[in-house]
């Protein structure tokens, strides 16, 4: 009796676990293919996280690329209006124009300047006048006494005192009056001998002499040899014909001062101008 009751145990613990056996396999077989889906799956959700992952980023990367631009390039793109504001201040027309009026009045000095240097001409002063149109031909002149000049067809014509712009225009004008068609003279000055002033008294070689623009007193007297032994150098002057043309005005020269450098002792000559050196008083 005792084992039939231990061999009927035995078998009901054996049919017991052949039951939870039996029970376990298609959970065991199943479970392979669960995984394989699941692995599937997730291949298929995969490249779609990846690309949502890349667009998060593209303006991240945008972001990173445009703060990485060098200051170089940007003010590159400034520079046009930078060069506008430094070509074109607000007030640099203002400035430019400022001098304006100086500008004028000294372009109308100019003209002025230069009429005052410009040669003018007088008695005994040779002058090259030519036509060059219509028909060419040269004639050389000399101022007479009266200030007159004598040339071809015109006949006599008054030049003295006149600059040689001056004697050019009158010559073409009356040449242009009845006598050539559209005439165009030229003048020069071959030689001068109107710009004469005169050293008298106690001197070597007294006369006329001819000036120019640089010839004082000293070299005047220079000129004319020098002081004699009875001239003074403190009895020196300078008769300078009036504006009015009435007489001379006396200007005393004091040599030594003159000698010793003083420029303003020693006078430039002007034509016309008469020296005169006094004997000295002993």
């Amino acid at each position: 009796m005792r084992k039939f009751l231990v061999l009927t145990m035995v078998l009901l613990t054996i049919l017991v676990f052949s039951k939870a056996i039996n029970a376990q396999a298609p959970t065991d077989r199943t479970a392979p293919a669960k995984d394989a889906v699941a692995e599937k799956i997730k291949n298929l959700k995969e490249p779609v996280i990846v690309r949502e992952e890349a667009k998060a980023k593209e303006p991240v990367v945008a972001q990173a690329i445009t703060s990485q631009v060098p200051p170089a390039q940007i003010t590159t793109l400034e520079a046009p209006a930078k060069i506008k504001a430094l070509t074109m201040p607000e007030q640099s027309l203002g400035e430019v124009k400022a001098p304006a009026a100086p500008v004028a009045v000294a372009e109308a000095v100019k003209p002025q300047e230069a009429a005052s240097t410009e040669y003018v001409t007088g008695v005994d002063d040779v002058l090259d006048i030519s036509i060059i149109s219509p028909d060419q031909m040269l004639n050389t002149v000399t101022v007479a006494s009266d200030g007159s000049i004598n040339f071809p067809y015109i006949g006599n014509v008054i030049v003295k005192g006149l600059t040689l712009a001056q004697v050019q225009d009158l010559v073409q004008k009356r040449l242009a009056d009845g006598y050539m068609k559209y005439p165009i003279v030229s003048v020069a000055l071959r030689e001068s001998r109107s710009r004469k002033f005169f050293v008298y008294g106690e001197v070597n070689r007294p006369g006329p002499y001819l000036a120019d623009e640089s010839t004082t007193v000293i070299k005047a007297i220079s000129f004319a040899g020098g002081f004699t032994k009875y001239g003074s150098s403190s009895r020196v002057k300078i008769l300078r014909q009036k504006k009015d043309g009435s007489g001379y005005d006396a200007v005393k020269i004091n040599i030594s001062a003159a000698m010793s450098g003083n420029p303003k002792a020693d006078p430039v000559i002007q034509p016309g101008d008469i020296i005169v050196v006094s004997e000295g008083i002993f």
